[in-house]
């Protein structure tokens, strides 16, 4: 069908190209001159691409580095251990005034290095002293404390879980012994070093909330009779908390230690007695 359209038949042959005799013989002589100069540059232009290309990456500048959006993040310093402490085996007082008893404990703990190498203080009830030492055994500084209004050497059971309303006033004792004491916060929110914490027992600054008590005025009194007025805490002046207390245990903690008023230095600090007596172990 295409073919019958076309103007011939099947069995003829396919018509002649028509020949350009209009162009004159000079000009087709540089058409074909022209075409194939043509082709060589095309083909010249195909062989040089792949080498321009790379030329022209190698002369582009850099692009700038894509900084991540995060914050900037300084890097923290590696935690030094603590210096070792040197075993003196002995305590140093200095010139401080302290009882036989304290001076006792504090040989105790050296000798037999109770304390493991750590800050500790001595409470003393009897004087409403506290003695806070280095972990060497060097006396650092004391001071007069408040303590519980009641004498005795134990917490009643489960008092720490009880109302301070409910807590009786024969019930307001500070308990002897050997503590471990850690840093932490009150009800109030305030920097505490707890001594018992399931007694409710810390060291902390004083609190004037109520006036009629008159804390500051028995802190600076002579005698320790009227420093029994608190629950069971022991109360200390504010500036001796954040400038002597705080600094030395408020990171790590340290031991305190509670000397009786009722029962013997043997019933409550018989393992460190012993443990005095045998020297420290390795």
């Amino acid at each position: 069908m295409l073919r019958a359209s076309s103007g011939y038949h099947l069995g003829d042959p396919p018509p002649p190209k028509p020949a350009l005799h209009w162009m004159p013989e000079h000009l087709r002589e540089r058409a074909g001159w022209a075409a194939q100069g043509l082709a060589l540059g095309l083909a010249g232009a195909l062989l040089a691409w792949p080498a321009a290309t790379f030329l022209m990456k190698q002369l582009r500048p850099a692009p700038a580095p894509v900084m991540a959006h995060h914050s900037f993040q300084p890097v923290k310093p590696v935690a030094q251990a603590p210096a070792p402490v040197p075993r003196t085996g002995t305590a140093d007082f200095g010139k401080t005034k302290a009882s036989k008893q304290a001076r006792q404990l504090a040989q105790w703990v050296m000798a037999g290095w109770d304390h493991g190498g750590r800050p500790f203080a001595i409470l003393d009830k009897r004087l409403a002293q506290v003695l806070v030492f280095r972990p060497d055994g060097k006396l650092i500084a004391s001071t007069p404390v408040l303590l519980g209004y009641a004498a005795g050497d134990d917490s009643v059971a489960g008092i720490g879980l009880r109302p301070i309303a409910e807590v009786r006033p024969s019930e307001r004792t500070t308990p002897a012994g050997r503590f471990v004491a850690q840093p932490g916060k009150n009800a109030l929110h305030e920097d505490v070093l707890w001594v018992d914490y399931d007694a409710a027992v810390s060291m902390h600054r004083v609190r004037v909330t109520n006036p009629a008590e008159r804390r500051l005025e028995r802190l600076a009194s002579p005698t320790p009779k009227d420093n029994r007025i608190s629950f069971g805490c022991i109360n200390m002046p504010v500036k001796f908390f954040e400038n002597t207390l705080w600094p030395n245990f408020g990171q790590r903690g340290g031991i305190v230690y509670v000397l009786p008023e009722k029962k013997s230095m043997e019933q409550v600090f018989g393992e460190q007695m012993k443990h005095a007596k045998a020297g420290p172990t390795t």
